[in-house]
């Protein structure tokens, strides 16, 4: 190889690493969502949730972005229907059109329980979590589980 050519060649291959990393970041970003069974913990107050349906809690804290503070969780039966539990569908409105539908069984009387979701809309489209409920005092509660995203279409 000639002298001059050298640092054409050196200038191409510089051009292609550059190419090739930020092609890779986009596929990284675009994984990371995709991810399955990442970490998901958040906290709610449910010091507006009245038993009755249609009543909610508000999220005070959550490991997931899309999950916004301030979003809330709207139980669509009322509890004590079965004796001593609650059984509800549930809607997880982040606001702006970002929703996700799923369902929470509690035990009233141990205070434990599970939330299921398969899927939402918005920013929680494709959105697949499975959340153990506990009692942290008061009118707070925890969630702690593993969600994923569906692969975009």
């Amino acid at each position: 190889m000639t002298t001059h050519r050298r640092p054409l060649v050196v200038i191409a291959g510089f051009v292609a690493l550059i190419l090739a990393l930020s092609t890779g970041a986009t596929s990284i970003s675009a994984s990371e969502r995709n991810r399955k069974h990442r970490q998901l913990h958040a906290t709610k107050n449910c010091k507006d949730y009245t038993g009755a349906a249609g009543s909610f809690c508000t999220i005070t804290s959550s490991s997931l972005p899309e999950i916004k503070v301030g979003s809330k969780v709207i139980y669509d039966q009322a509890a004590g229907i079965p004796e001593g539990m609650l059984d509800s569908n549930i809607v997880l409105d982040a606001g702006d059109g970002n929703r996700a539908v799923g369902r929470c069984t509690l035990d009233l009387v141990t205070r434990l329980g599970l939330c299921t979701f398969s899927d939402g809309t918005g920013e929680l489209a494709g959105f697949h979590a499975r959340v153990d409920v506990s009692h942290l005092g008061g009118r707070d509660w925890a969630w702690d589980g593993t969600y994923s995203f569906r692969a975009e279409r």
